[in-house]
């Protein structure tokens, strides 16, 4: 794994979550909210059970990075951490041949992020700390509870007679938020890299990328796919087949998170992140919302958007 060497990144000191929440996420979430009592029955029933059940698992069958083990890895994380203002979780590196990382928190308590060694293998230094930055974004924003939900639903839904039928209501609601939910992460790992085309790449090498594939593959080329699949919705059944392959999915297409995430970094609300320090600009909640309201995905004015658990990132 190539180490591509850095400058030094701007610390994030005071960062909470509503600096760079996504309004799709924030939406979504306000909405998930409003079912009563949701919150404490999964953190008060699954929490301590959950976090023994997968602490007894990595520990025991997948590699903990620390100091003097894997120290450059760790030192990733770390450096992430501080600029994300967050505490250092473990982070276990587990075989596996898909491509995939996660994290769970569900109390607070054993915060822990798995990356698993095929992606490992496709991304450099800068890109594995991008995947790592997602996933802390997942910890900043503490969306455990609802994404322990979201694979209790999809559990649900492919072991229960009737599943799909009586879990549809529910399924699609929650599954829209985990893709929302990821709008927020992307913008978490370019805080932690604070560069859009790190973050864009390791969307593009999960999308087709190989060991050997990977160092031939035209990032810009990648992001012009997104005009192409705008034009799918030229149509009305165009749009319908978008709409019914969108939820089927726990993730936006890769295309149009790296747009996305290349958009936000263009965006005043991420430079003033960088240049003002959220410590030192508290206003930042509402003006990160203003402009936000400008850089959705779909949006057909780009002069007006400039440039855990267990799921895929």
């Amino acid at each position: 794994m190539a180490d591509n060497g850095s400058a030094a990144k701007t610390l994030l000191i005071g960062l909470n979550a509503d600096h760079f929440r996504h309004p799709l996420d924030r939406q979504a979430t306000q909405t998930l909210k409003q079912l009563p009592g949701l919150d404490v029955a999964i953190r008060s029933l699954l929490g301590p059970m959950g976090e023994q059940f997968f602490y007894l698992e990595n520990i025991a069958a997948s590699v903990l990075v620390g100091p003097t083990q894997l120290p450059n890895i760790y030192g990733l994380l770390v450096e992430a951490c501080r600029v994300l203002d967050l505490e250092v979780p473990q982070l276990y590196i587990k075989q596996h041949p898909v491509p995939n990382a996660y994290t769970f928190a569900m109390r607070g308590k054993q915060p822990f992020v798995v990356v698993h060694t095929s992606l490992i293998e496709l991304l450099n230094e800068a890109e594995l700390q991008a995947v790592i930055g997602h996933e802390l974004g997942h910890l900043k924003c503490d969306h455990g509870v609802y994404l322990t939900l979201a694979n209790l639903l999809t559990l649900a839904t492919s072991q229960l007679p009737f599943g799909s039928v009586l879990m549809q209501g529910w399924q699609s609601q929650i599954m829209e938020w985990v893709r929302c939910a990821e709008f927020t992460c992307d913008r978490a790992a370019l805080l932690a890299t604070q560069d859009a085309r790190t973050v864009a790449s390791v969307l593009m090498k999960l999308s087709g990328g190989s060991p050997t594939l990977s160092p031939q593959l035209n990032l810009d080329a990648f992001i012009e796919q997104a005009n192409s699949y705008d034009a799918i919705s030229e149509t009305e059944m165009g749009e319908m087949l978008k709409r019914l392959k969108t939820d089927e999915l726990s993730h936006p297409v890769p295309v149009l998170r790296a747009r996305e995430i290349s958009r936000w970094a263009a965006n005043p609300t991420y430079q003033s992140l960088l240049e003002n320090r959220p410590l030192l600009n508290q206003s930042n909640g509402q003006s990160n919302r203003r402009s936000d309201k400008q850089s959705q995905p779909g949006s057909s004015n780009p002069a007006k958007t400039p440039a855990g658990s267990w799921l895929n990132w």
